[in-house]
């Protein structure tokens, strides 16, 4: 069967340059209702596709645009493209509408791992299978198992709203490359117990598949991450797994659930205790280096060609450089 033709050329977030009359079809990543002084309304879009995401401002057709334009919609949005040095980028826009299956290409809308879905199962498989303790591999097999319902919400789930790996399998990415750096250092620091510190690795952020929900690219906080939070949720997942493990040893458990319950770090950055063994203190560095990579490769996907430098970055607390690469001068040149 003849493939339909795509209409028009996609303008990717990226590529918007100050002043440019935008007519595309992008994701509706989130949407919030406004007023003006005078008491009108209006809605502030947040506008995404592959290579990021975007603000955008509707100020006509607030109740048509508000009842169409759901988080994870694709619409076509036509207006025009400001980058004000005051307010920062943002499309005014002049129309929105549902865009037509045939009007875009959906891999071209929503992020994704850079390595394939299959690699990071097959690496985690891999990894699970090192870990010598019985019981903490009864404890991965249960919840992170391919035939459970947890194993399942877990390597679709995102690992963020905003900042790092917030997409689809982000939370795999991001919980599978926290554990292997684990199991890297742990090898070279004396006294850390291997086989707890990855398997805290491997589950500090399964609260996440409760706290965010996720439609299309568009993720937000469910009820139960606003109430309780991811690591409460996490804990009580985890312990409850535990409990259901004839025989499971106190002390293995104390030390995994403490793992999960300080991996924040911080008390004000939302831990209920702070890191106060090797193995909690490991996990909590690796996945904060793993959060500050990953917003790294967030920032290098919205640069334009030619571009080292990003825009202020709220998660860095200040822009990111990236240098040309290798190659990249003799491509151009080609």
């Amino acid at each position: 069967m003849e493939q339909p033709t795509l209409i028009g050329t996609k303008e990717f977030v990226r590529d918007l340059v100050d002043g440019q009359a935008v007519d595309s079809v992008f994701e509706v990543r989130a949407l919030t209702r406004r007023q003006k002084k005078n008491g009108d309304a209006f809605l502030k879009l947040q506008l995404g596709d592959v290579t990021g995401a975007v603000e955008a401002v509707v100020w006509d057709g607030v109740d048509e645009i508000a009842a169409i334009a759901r988080p994870g919609a694709a619409m076509r949005v036509a207006g025009r493209f400001c980058n004000d040095p005051r307010y920062g980028a943002s499309i005014t826009v002049r129309t929105v509408r549902m865009a037509g299956s045939e009007e875009f290409d959906p891999t071209e809308l929503q992020e994704g791992p850079p390595l394939p879905y299959e690699q990071m199962v097959a690496a985690l498989e891999e990894l699970i299978e090192t870990v010598q303790r019985r019981c903490l591999r009864d404890l991965l097999d249960r919840l992170l198992g391919t035939d459970t319902r947890t194993g399942q919400r877990w390597r679709r789930a995102p690992a963020a709203k905003v900042y790092h790996q917030a997409y689809r399998h982000g939370l795999l990415e991001h919980s599978l490359s926290v554990a292997q750096g684990v199991s890297a250092m742990a090898a070279t620091f004396p006294g850390i117990d291997r086989d707890v510190a990855v398997t805290g690795a491997l589950l500090h952020d399964i609260g996440k598949i409760e706290a965010y929900e996720q439609t299309g690219g568009a993720i937000e906080l469910s009820d139960a991450g606003k109430l309780q939070g991811e690591i409460p949720l996490g804990y009580f997942r985890v312990r409850r797994a535990m409990e259901g493990i004839e025989g499971f040893p106190p002390d293995t458990a104390q030390a995994v659930l403490h793992i999960v319950l300080s991996h924040h770090g911080k008390l004000e950055h939302g831990s209920p205790v702070v890191p106060c063994t090797r193995e909690a203190t490991l996990v909590h560095m690796i996945d904060n280096l793993g959060g500050t990579l990953g917003s790294f490769d967030r920032l290098e996907k919205g640069l334009a060609d030619g571009e080292c430098w990003t825009r202020f970055d709220r998660a860095l607390a200040g822009s990111a450089y990236f240098a040309p690469r290798e190659g990249d001068a003799a491509r151009e040149a080609a």
